[in-house]
């Protein structure tokens, strides 16, 4: 092996090595033979002992192929080159504060055990794939990887058949490329599976083409410069959420569309995306009445709602602000919260009435604020008579919260003008009113009051001057009902001062609205 190091040749006997001869080897070092590099390579060897390289500084590559090591080597504070291990089992690594100037590669390897790197610091790219991490802290499962504190130069390469049977654990860990997870599966079903509050990702975080969480993955308080990815992903969790990022920060698009299933509740209040959040043919499985996905006081360039299926569980965005709403009555949830909601476009276009179900949807009833941000879109973009249906609609809820009296009125004000959104409505009441008059008093006319010098009874006229408050023709001084003619004139009386006052009522509505 001393003369292999000193040809930068690989070792491989097939035997076992001692872990103290490693150590020996890494920090004092033979020369090397005229015309080589020194470099430590082995391969498929079994390593006894505990490779024990705490605070050591080698400046070369640790280089291990197939390998099989009796105890969890130690790197606590160590200062390496780099570090490549392929397709071995280990029982454990333990790399805490170990300073790595390039590459760190972990590949094809089982490690059973932690793999614990708080605090690492490494320079280029971490290589975890194909490799299988199973913890076993003071519970199988606990801490399979501990990348906790640490700092990434390069990206972290774990899809392609990564697999964590236990928590993987990214809080505060600083990367300046990507997080590539495609592919991988992070299993941990009775806790959670992904870990990463504080995250910080210079590139993407990209968990699409097959992703597998079985346990909740929390994101929360992330910083992402590109798009987190979640395509075709599959994250479920037995208690909890299966997806938890409040306060994530999202530089380009966050997906959680075209084949993400989530079978579990969506817990993500006040995050911020800069390019599109999106849903569409993905699919969230909450149970009906409670909580599907929660996203309050977020903020968007587009929310796309366009789900694979209707949402059973409830949704809530109450106080969230997008750019664009893309939302189609087919995958609407079948309850959600917008109270306070903003959006400034809606996609598709579709007319008031299609749209209106949606805000009857919310779980907590009547809140007006969802009616008038509708009406207010419509209004922007020139639909002014989508936004007079919206508004109508508004008073009509409202009416049911009322008291008895108070829906009295507002039922008479929405039949006779519509809340003053229907202005029609009151020119054919009073048409139909002024007939029933005409008709009635040219049948049965009243008498003069003055039969000396009576004026023209003009039945039309006579009739005005009952209906109309505040109109003058003559006719009414002049002629006087008897018997049942003056019950008649009560009724005409009073039918064109209510219908007056609610003119007057919607009118008044419109124009402090407008």
């Amino acid at each position: 092996m001393w003369a292999a190091f000193r040809r930068g040749e690989w070792y491989a006997d097939g035997g076992e090595v001692r872990a103290a001869v490693v150590r020996r080897l890494l920090l004092a070092p033979p020369p090397a033979e005229p015309g080589h590099l020194p470099r430590l390579r082995i391969r498929d060897v079994r390593i006894t002992g505990r490779l024990d390289l705490a605070e050591a500084v080698v400046a070369g590559t640790l280089r291990l192929r197939n390998c099989r090591f009796e105890q969890a080597p130690c790197l606590d504070g160590a200062a390496l080159g780099a570090l490549e291990l392929r397709d071995c089992v280990l029982p454990g690594l333990s790399g805490v504060g170990v300073t790595i100037g390039g590459k760190c590669e972990i590949t094809g390897c089982r490690v059973e055990g932690p793999t614990d790197l708080y605090g690492a610091s490494i320079g280029g790219t971490l290589h975890l794939e194909n490799s299988r991490l199973t913890g076993h802290g003071e519970r199988r499962g606990e801490r399979a990887l501990h990348l906790l504190c640490a700092t990434v130069g390069g990206d972290i390469q774990a899809g392609s058949g990564f697999t964590v049977d236990g928590r993987t654990d990214l809080r505060d860990t600083s990367v300046r490329g990507s997080v590539v997870l495609t592919g991988a599966e992070l299993r941990n079903p009775s806790g959670t599976a992904l870990k990463a509050n504080r995250l910080h990702i210079g590139g993407n975080l990209n968990c699409r083409g097959g992703f597998v969480a079985e346990g909740t993955v929390d994101l929360c308080d992330a910083r992402v410069g590109g798009g987190a990815l979640f395509e075709d992903a599959s994250l479920s969790a037995g208690h909890g959420p299966a997806l938890r990022a409040h306060g994530i920060d999202v530089g380009a698009e966050f997906n959680l569309c075209d084949g993400f299933t989530a079978l579990g509740r969506l817990s993500m209040s006040s995050i911020t995306v800069r390019s599109r959040f999106c849903f569409k043919d993905g699919l969230i499985d909450a149970p009906a009445g409670r909580p599907a996905l929660i996203s309050r006081r977020s903020t968007a360039s587009e929310l796309d709602l366009r789900f694979r299926e209707p949402v059973k569980g409830w949704v809530s965005l109450s106080h969230t602000r997008v750019t664009v709403l893309n939302a189609t009555p087919e995958t609407w949830p079948r309850a959600v919260r917008m109270d306070g909601m903003v959006y400034d476009s809606l996609l598709p276009q579709l007319p008031a009435r299609q749209r209106l179900p949606l805000l009857a949807r919310d779980p907590e009833g009547f809140t007006p604020q969802p009616y008038e941000q509708l009406a207010a879109t419509y209004r922007q973009h020139g639909h002014d008579r989508d936004a007079r249906t919206v508004l109508l609609a508004q008073q009509r809820r409202l009416r049911g919260t009322l008291p008895w009296p108070g829906r009295v009125w507002s039922g008479f004000q929405d039949l006779t003008v519509g809340y003053g959104y229907r202005p029609t409505r009151a020119v054919w009441w009073l048409c139909a009113i002024m007939l029933s008059g005409i008709l009635l008093f040219t049948r049965w006319p009243p008498q003069a009051v003055d039969p000396g010098k009576p004026p023209h009874f003009q039945a039309a006229i006579y009739t005005f001057d009952l209906v109309l408050p505040l109109v003058d023709f003559g006719q009414e001084q002049a002629f006087s009902p008897r018997g049942g003619l003056q019950w008649a004139a009560v009724v005409l009386v009073c039918l064109g001062w209510l219908l007056a006052t609610t003119a007057a009522a919607g009118a008044n509505r419109v124009l402090r609205r407008n």
